[in-house]
């Protein structure tokens, strides 16, 4: 078993890694606090995982909510909805909202936590490899805008989270795939001894070796509490984890979440992202190669597209969340393994770089 505890003070938790971890009852004992619980799912990962869930819980009082799956669930109508159901039975501060499923169902149920009577306690399980080793660590909730991705909700951390692995045997692969975007993610923008290793193992990551899996859930982990610890609220150095997210939010919010899954999408930024970089002079062409392959070996997107037009990406970016003051923030690679956050990369060497992948 591994546990990677985030430490920021009064709001520390742990991140529990194991198998099995669905089902011990030890793991929920003195972090369910009052004798209500909540329990945010979605119609996948109910049949498959709730359960084992409601056994852990004994003879609490729970209640549930069961919500569609993909994207575009991540919505204000569904957290009005969750809160109405919150309200009519009703929720008391002292209620546990549990988050059982993927990064849609963490991030909805988490600013639902971080809401329902201005805060409740909040525990996160997440079921997908995206949502272990990255949506599920660090505190972001939210929803989704038509003009936005993640652009309302809040900063909220959960009391816990238990990642178990054994839930990813149920992934198809393309979920599989997404969340090695994130993992991918990791060793560029600061680990470069883990991209290599991610390099030399990826066949048996893509068999889902399970020594290879409690690592590379573990190393994320520790790469990502890293960084919060140091920056909470993404005032500095957190905004280095949205390697590739610029471009791809983009890209997400131009085909309404429905062609790419979140992973994918970031695949597809962070090739343009070393493609940007490789413009800039600090990274080459090789460089971008083995970002690319990598990608492509992970089974991620990486490619040109043709179903959106450079106008719209450029347009998009501009009111992404990570815009200041007009201007355009990317995380950009100095070198693998080393990354930067850039601020309105120049206008031509944006515009070639979205030209390049954009061709419809």
């Amino acid at each position: 078993m591994s546990t990677v505890s985030i430490a920021l003070g009064e709001r520390s938790y742990d991140i529990r890694i194991d198998r099995g971890l669905l089902g011990n009852n030890d793991e929920l004992a003195g972090v369910v606090q009052g004798q209500q619980v909540f329990v945010v799912t979605d119609q996948v990962v109910a049949p498959l995982y709730l359960e084992k869930l409601l056994a852990m819980l004994g003879d609490k009082e729970v209640y549930q909510y069961i919500l569609p799956d993909g994207e575009e669930t991540k919505s204000l109508e569904n957290y009005s909805a969750i809160l109405d159901k919150m309200l009519e039975i009703p929720c008391d501060r002292t209620v546990t909202v549990i988050a059982l499923g993927g990064g849609v169902v963490g991030d909805l149920a988490g600013f639902v936590a971080a809401s329902y009577q201005r805060g409740v306690n909040f525990i996160q399980i997440p079921t997908t490899l995206l949502s272990q080793v990255d949506s599920s660590v660090g505190g972001k909730t939210g929803v989704n805008h038509s003009r936005g991705k993640n652009m309302i909700g809040a900063f909220y951390q959960p009391k816990k989270v238990l990642a178990d692995i054994d839930t990813l045997k149920t992934l198809d692969q393309r979920q599989f795939s997404a969340g090695l975007a994130e993992v991918i993610k990791y060793g560029l923008i600061n680990d470069l001894e883990f991209f290599q290793w991610i390099e030399r193992n990826i066949d048996l990551v893509m068999a889902q070796s399970p020594a290879e899996m409690e690592y590379i859930v573990s190393r994320s982990c520790q790469n990502k509490a890293h960084i919060v610890e140091q920056d909470e609220c993404e005032s500095g150095i957190r905004a280095l984890l949205n390697l590739g997210h610029t471009f791809g939010h983009a890209l997400e919010t131009a085909t309404a979440y429905k062609k790419w899954l979140h992973g994918e999408a970031v695949a597809i930024g962070m090739a343009m992202a070393a493609h940007l970089s490789r413009l800039n002079g600090w990274v080459d062409q090789s460089d971008c190669e083995r970002v690319s392959l990598l990608l492509a070996k992970a089974g991620l997107p990486c490619e040109p597209f043709d179903d959106i037009a450079a106008d719209t990406i450029m347009q998009l970016m501009k009111v992404d969340k990570k815009v200041q003051n007009g201007r355009i923030r990317f995380v950009l690679l100095k070198a693998l393994g080393q990354a930067e956050i850039v601020e309105q990369p120049e206008k031509a060497k944006l515009l070639a770089t979205v030209a390049h992948f954009a061709r419809g």
